[in-house]
């Protein structure tokens, strides 16, 4: 498989498809674009990628594909990163569903304005933060006593959660507040090739 990778090293949902390639032993090519200097929204990128968003992958045969979860999936295909049992494979969906619906939307957004756009946590609209401390509390719940999210293996699930969780503290969220998911966190980083949060 040949794949190019355009992508913002400061965004988790552009890294958690990063990190899969590099877990799976994918060779690909990484193109970084700056959202904050609007590269994702030139005629060029605009004519691949109609949504003007990263990540998005081009595929061997030229194809493109965007939104980090369904690439991610893609490219983990027949992998152990995808549980071969019907109701852990719906169960690792359910949990990417939600982390695009219910922690994404408040905890990446919280952290983007806070060490981004330079706003303090009390600027931010209470709904993000509120939110943002449910998700975690929700992630706190499922991870006390077991090991992942689905089962007692890494999944596409884990991949796709830890990416903003361990930078919610850039957000204002305090992850020692949420011990099980703090060590989650750490042993997800441990079985993923993850540098230093950008």
């Amino acid at each position: 498989m040949s794949l190019t990778i355009y992508g913002d090293s400061i965004s988790g949902n552009c890294l958690k498809v990063k990190w899969v390639a590099e877990r799976l032993s994918l060779p690909f090519r990484w193109i970084e674009v700056d959202i904050l200097k609007g590269e994702s929204r030139t005629p060029e990128f605009l004519a691949r990628n109609p949504a003007g968003q990263v990540p998005m992958v081009i595929l061997d045969d030229g194809r493109a594909l965007a939104q980090s979860n369904a690439i991610m999936v893609y490219l983990a295909e027949g992998s152990d990163l995808i549980p071969a049992d019907a109701y852990d494979r719906a169960r690792m969906f359910e949990w990417m569903f939600w982390e695009q619906y219910s922690h994404e939307p408040y905890v990446a957004v919280a952290r983007f304005h806070v060490k981004y756009l330079g706003k303090a946590v009390a600027e931010l609209e209470p709904r993000i933060v509120e939110r943002g401390a449910a998700a975690l509390a929700r992630l706190e719940a499922a991870l006390t006593g077991t090991t992942y999210l689905v089962g007692d293996r890494l999944s596409l699930a884990d991949i796709a959660l830890v990416a903003y969780t361990r930078m919610a503290h850039d957000g204002g969220f305090n992850l020692a507040d949420y011990p099980a998911t703090l060590a989650w966190v750490r042993r997800v980083e441990a079985a993923l090739p993850i540098g230093d949060p950008a």
